[in-house]
């Protein structure tokens, strides 16, 4: 579990294919405190450490996260937000994430205004997710609040320390992002839809 707290942006150094499996090296400030097997998430993917060596720390992404996630158009170079798995006990400053991503988007538009930057994303609403103005949304495993929801997109206003602090600066119109729609509307919504079967 997470909390959509951005901790490090990391460097992609390498990619590397095995099979259908893609392994990425990053580099992070935060490798020294990594171990083997612990859950980190990588743009809101929960992805397993499997390699350290100095500053550098290997993952391993499988066909179905490269399918699903925007992790299959990532290019040596990229920054990721990364988060370690929270802790028992912690404050969750963000919401409930599990690092499983639902879907992708699209950067419609950015705009800044006043110091802060809108960003309007659409998304592929026949995969039946949902988002509600002022509920949660995770973007790139970045916790935020919706501003604007429609059927199929949605606003959220980034303050300028988010904006400098994760790859929200690198968007652009048409950036692919990853999407965690909030795990309690998720059950919500699931629930209504059997009961409206069932009725």
């Amino acid at each position: 579990m997470f909390t959509g707290i951005i901790e490090d942006l990391g460097t992609v150094i390498k990619l590397e294919r095995e099979q259908e499996n893609l392994h990425l090296t990053f580099q992070s400030k935060i490798t020294n405190e990594l171990k083997i097997d612990q859950s980190v998430a990588h743009n809101g993917i929960c992805l397993t450490v499997v390699h350290i060596e100095d500053d550098t720390y290997t993952v391993t992404a499988i066909k179905e996260t490269l399918d699903k996630t925007n992790l299959g158009s990532i290019k040596t170079g990229n920054q990721v937000n990364i988060e370690r798995a929270m802790k028992l006990g912690d404050r969750l400053d963000g919401h409930i994430v599990q690092g499983h991503v639902d879907q992708t988007a699209i950067c419609q538009s950015v705009n800044e205004s006043d110091g802060s930057w809108l960003f309007t994303f659409e998304y592929d609403s026949a995969l039946n997710n949902i988002t509600i103005e002022k509920g949660s949304i995770t973007v790139n495993g970045v916790s935020l609040t919706v501003v604007n929801s429609e059927r199929n997109t949605f606003s959220v206003a980034i303050i300028p320390y988010t904006y400098e602090h994760t790859n929200f600066n690198t968007f652009t119109e048409g950036t692919v992002v990853n999407l965690e729609f909030d795990v309690v509307g998720k059950y919500i919504k699931k629930l209504y839809d059997l009961n409206k079967i069932a009725t």
